[in-house]
């Protein structure tokens, strides 16, 4: 089912916005300069299964400067803009296999469509490509890359369990990736989804983060910077003893349920949420996911608690327990930065896709050499990710001098 472009201002909105993304990427500006030079995709056909946005749009250009056929389509049902979609189709000839607002057969037929285009490299976000590809058995890809920790997750799984068919670029392990774009996108984008969606006050509420890693980081440092009172649920021990230490109240769901104002899930496992926390929740609950799927609410077990259940306003759906309480549940639990707002600011995802062209253009030249495993980025290339973006921004750091380097390189004690 291929995007059907039908109106040409929704494409010229798109265009527009593009542009505006496209000012705050600089990094991806310097790859496509080189790329328009070396063609060093040329020949390949690249299927990405990504967040359609303003951002991923200028990756899609990049990609096809540097020679790439590349096919689009969503990593979420909720997560498209079609006024994007439209655009890349009308102005860059690319086929997009998106709308927003998809059901789940519909979003899978779109997967699929990508795949019938048989892609040398794989470009995911959450690892549906690699995982149908593994299960229908039917093509044998290059290698691919993964922008989640939830898709890393997936696919070191497959890695440890023997059952992984090609190498895979982890892209969301680059240093220039999970330490900005996790935490300060999502943690930005996070609550600019809720406050689109519930045009709440952050302020003065308890807000419930549940899961510490670096997107759970951002979206607790940005709450208590518009003066929230952040509660963090960890499993993790050392991440426990971190957020306490970061100033934050530590507890269980069980105890946080009864307290929270908002509760927002960051964790990439299932059922993080569930139904016995609803329960205890208080009247007007604000719940939450900013996890790659909705799977860490426990929805099924929210609908059996309820007598009733209406969308009071866009993005909002109100669930009205027995005893009159309400639990408010934000984009069908959906990613609330892309369902209810626009995603990452451009800034950091000028990194991260900087990181998803080379690591494509990577995996073109050392596939040969390149085992069925998951791999991290090269260093070198993360670390030059990083000079470019200081580059752009006018910010010089120090080196080494050749007296430092020999110290540092010493095994004796310095005197």
């Amino acid at each position: 089912m291929k995007y059907d472009i039908k109106d040409l201002k929704l494409a010229k909105k798109g265009k527009l916005r593009i542009e505006w993304a496209r000012q705050n990427m600089p990094v991806l500006d310097f790859i496509e300069e080189r790329f328009r030079r070396q063609k060093p995709l040329k020949g390949l056909r690249l299927a990405a299964c990504l967040h359609v946005t303003t951002e991923t749009a200028n990756l899609m250009r990049v990609l096809k400067t540097g020679g790439a056929e590349v096919y689009l389509c969503a990593s979420n049902p909720l997560s498209t803009q079609d006024d994007v979609a439209a655009s890349l189709v009308k102005d860059l000839k690319i086929p997009v296999f998106s709308i927003k607002g998809e059901d789940n057969k519909i979003y899978y037929q779109h997967i699929k469509a990508v795949l019938d285009a048989k892609p040398d490299i794989t470009m995911d976000d959450g690892a549906d490509l690699v995982s149908i590809i593994h299960k229908e058995g039917k093509l044998n890809p290059l290698g691919g890359t993964e922008e989640t920790t939830t898709g890393v997750i997936r696919l070191r799984a497959m890695e440890n369990d023997g059952v992984l068919k090609c190498p895979i670029i982890a892209v969301n392990d680059a240093e220039t990736k999970h330490l900005f774009d996790n935490r300060y996108g999502t943690g930005q984008s996070t609550l600019d989804g809720i406050i689109r969606a519930t045009n709440r006050l952050i302020a003065g509420l308890y807000v419930v983060v549940c899961g510490y890693g670096w997107c759970g980081k951002g979206v607790a440092m940005r709450s208590k910077g518009m003066g929230a009172k952040v509660i963090v649920v960890e499993v993790d021990p050392v991440r426990g003893l971190e957020a306490n230490m970061d100033g934050f109240q530590v507890m269980t769901i069980a105890d946080a349920s009864k307290i929270g104002d908002i509760f927002i899930s960051l964790t990439g496992d299932i059922n993080v949420i569930r139904r016995e926390h609803f329960a205890k929740m208080k009247n007007g609950a604000i719940v939450a996911n900013s996890g790659h799927f909705n799977v860490e609410l426990d929805i099924d077990g929210l609908k059996k608690i309820s007598k009733n259940r209406r969308v009071i306003r866009e993005f909002v759906e109100e669930y009205t327990l027995p005893n009159g309480r309400v639990i408010c549940l934000l984009a069908e639990g959906r990613l609330i930065n892309l369902a209810a707002a626009e995603g990452h600011p451009a800034q950091v995802m000028d990194m991260s896709f900087a990181n998803q062209a080379l690591s494509a253009e990577y995996i073109k030249n050392n596939y040969k050499k390149l085992e069925n495993k998951v791999y991290k980025i090269p260093e070198d290339m993360d670390k030059n990710i990083a000079r470019l973006k200081l580059k752009s921004l006018g910010i010089k750091i120090d080196t080494l001098t050749p007296q430092q380097k020999k110290y540092l390189a010493s095994w004796q004690e310095g005197t």
